[in-house]
């Protein structure tokens, strides 16, 4: 694989295959207490307070979108993989959740607007890093986010995005761009980690004459 970012394609993987065993991995599965809490804790400081409805898109078993769920968040998931589907099902039933069959660089929403789009790991994948940027930038309503989850693993073949990349590839985009980094957070990933990892969060603007909140975490 190599970094997409540069325009290569990483190689496809059979995320239906990868279904069964995906959640056994601390930051999929989120099984641990401290891990789930770990992250559940950043969900809230990315997320805006009141009850939003937000997209994840490459959603895989669902694990955020359940952490989201529960903060009173309206989700829709999208991914393109049935298998992983079936279990963001399982793991969200009940609550004011629906999963769509689709991809993450162009999910399957129609018009429907969302005051987040939440995205882990994901873009690092997908060719066009650009394009796919402004494409999910039009997903929000004014004042919406993008809340982005990327890094840079490996060292001889290192795969992924760097955060001067893609907050670069955001300045035109939003109004404020904030980086969050993430690789010395050890709960978030069940593990000590030395690779680059971080999180990015683009606030769009409000309506034109809408007056901003003090509070830069509103939406």
């Amino acid at each position: 694989m190599a970094n997409t970012s540069d325009g290569v394609i990483p190689q496809r993987v059979d995320w239906d295959a990868q279904a069964a065993g995906f959640d056994e991995e601390p930051d999929h599965g989120l099984r641990a207490p401290e891990v789930r809490r770990a992250w559940a804790d950043r969900l809230r400081a990315w997320l805006p307070e009141r009850a939003s409805d937000v997209l994840d898109l490459g959603c895989g078993t669902g694990s955020l979108s359940l952490l989201a769920a529960e903060q009173g968040h309206r989700v829709t998931g999208v991914d393109s993989a049935p298998a992983m589907l079936d279990r963001a099902r399982a793991k969200l039933a009940g609550r004011d959740a629906r999963f769509l069959l689709g991809d993450a660089a162009a999910p399957p929403v129609g018009e429907r607007r969302y005051d987040v789009v939440l995205v882990r790991h994901v873009l690092w994948t997908l060719p066009e890093p650009a394009r796919v940027l402004r494409h999910w930038r039009d997903l929000l309503r004014p004042g919406g986010r993008l809340v982005l989850v990327e890094g840079v693993w490996g060292t001889v073949s290192p795969v992924g995005i760097p955060a001067g990349r893609l907050t670069a590839l955001l300045a035109p985009l939003a109004a404020e761009v904030r980086l969050e980094r993430l690789s010395d957070e050890p709960l978030l990933w069940g593990k000590a980690v030395d690779d680059e990892r971080y999180a990015v969060v683009a606030l769009l603007p409000p309506l034109p004459g809408h007056r901003a909140k003090a509070d830069p975490d509103a939406p």
